[in-house]
């Protein structure tokens, strides 16, 4: 089975969505969700 891992697109407009006050609290879940399958930067190949 493949690792799994939050595209660099999807992980910062789910930075934005936790940081927006209007966010409900379903998507606030599903984006901290989304950000905790993010690799930390240091594992990431730079290309």
């Amino acid at each position: 089975m493949a690792c799994k891992t939050t595209s660099k697109t999807v992980a910062s407009k789910a930075s934005k969505a936790l940081k927006d006050g209007r966010t409900s609290a379903t998507t606030k879940s599903i984006a901290g969700s989304a950000l905790s399958q993010r690799q930390p930067k240091h594992t990431l190949k730079k290309k």
